[in-house]
């Protein structure tokens, strides 16, 4: 049985799982993103209060965090306004400080919100605004809930702008080695840039993710958590580990056995995390926990490339995401 598995493997076309890719994650992905960031707006527009915004808040982010690491093409230019993160310097903070102290008219008009900061667009402008005390406790009549208003109206509008533009894109990602496409110049870079995608995503989760708040022992920095005001540093890391672990097997082409198990033993040891959000880093135990976390996420990448790319030959690219 190992044998046949391995010639299975050996006789996969390093071209496979392309088009798979973009049929069954990249495009439901999109159109999941645009629905969720919909409901968002609609939500908003009938009460823009924190409170009535959470459950389409957090439905819209993990629609994001599903395709949002796959920097590939227009989603890595979206990218830094849906999600502007890391933000280690405190922008969001000061732009919605500004923001709300100015009472910037921009608000009311859709076309100027579009041109306003990245740090004060997006998920974590929004989730500063539901979840920070300095901000968090607004009436209907305030203008932090026109802000709020109209962070989730742009998602909305981002959310069809990219799925839009990847109408286009999907043709360049699937059709490398065409005549015309000085994008991908033969199938195989477009699978390596898949590839490299993957492994970034979860080089990210591993290293920025988990290991900004981990910080050092002498000194954790749990403030620099990802999204940790709303609770969903934990969540975060492991949306994005399945979004990853769903990528590479449709890019196999086959199931992913040791994958999978790497995976479980992640969602094991997540469980064993008291606090989701990466604030008790400071505490020795707890430490320890989320260190088990960011190991078990490492066995993924591992196994990864050893079913995945091993077999197929291809080894990671440039990281669109090392500039952050």
């Amino acid at each position: 049985m190992r044998l046949a598995f391995a010639l299975v493997l050996l006789a996969t076309p390093v071209t496979a799982g392309v088009e798979e890719v973009v049929t069954d994650h990249i495009r439901p992905g999109l159109s999941a993103f645009v629905e969720q960031t919909t409901a968002l707006e609609l939500a908003a527009d009938t009460d823009c209060r924190a409170p009535a915004l959470r459950v389409p808040f957090h439905a819209a982010f993990d629609a994001w965090l599903r395709i949002g690491d796959l920097r590939l093409g227009p989603t890595e230019h979206a990218a830094i306004s849906i999600a502007f993160w890391p933000d280690d310097r405190g922008f969001t903070q000061r732009t919605i400080g500004a923001l709300v102290r100015d009472e910037a008219p921009a608000v009311s008009d859709p076309e100027a919100f579009s041109e306003v900061s990245v740090a004060g667009r997006g998920f974590f402008a929004l989730e500063m605004l539901m979840y920070d005390p300095l901000y968090r406790d607004y009436r209907r009549d305030d203008y932090r809930c026109r802000l709020a208003r109209a962070i989730s109206a742009d998602l909305a509008a981002q959310a069809k702008a990219l799925r839009a533009a990847w109408s286009d894109f999907a043709g360049t990602l699937t059709s490398g080695g065409a005549d015309g496409n000085a994008t991908y110049l033969s199938p195989e870079e477009a699978t390596r840039a898949v590839y490299t995608q993957i492994l970034s995503s979860l080089e990210f989760t591993r290293d920025s993710r988990i290991g900004r708040p981990l910080g050092t022992f002498e000194r954790p920095r749990p403030k620099r958590a990802e999204a940790w005001r709303s609770g969903r540093s934990l969540h975060d890391a492991l949306v994005t580990v399945e979004a990853a672990v769903e990528t590479a097997t449709l890019l196999a082409g086959h199931d992913l056995p040791e994958t999978q198990a790497a995976l479980l033993r992640l969602r094991d040891v997540a469980g064993n995390v008291t606090d989701p959000s990466f604030q008790s880093v400071d505490d020795p135990g707890e430490r320890l926990k989320v260190e088990i976390v960011q190991q078990r996420v490492k066995e993924v990448e591992a196994a990864i490339e050893a079913e995945v790319g091993a077999p197929m030959g291809i080894a990671p690219g440039f990281n669109s995401q090392d500039g952050d």
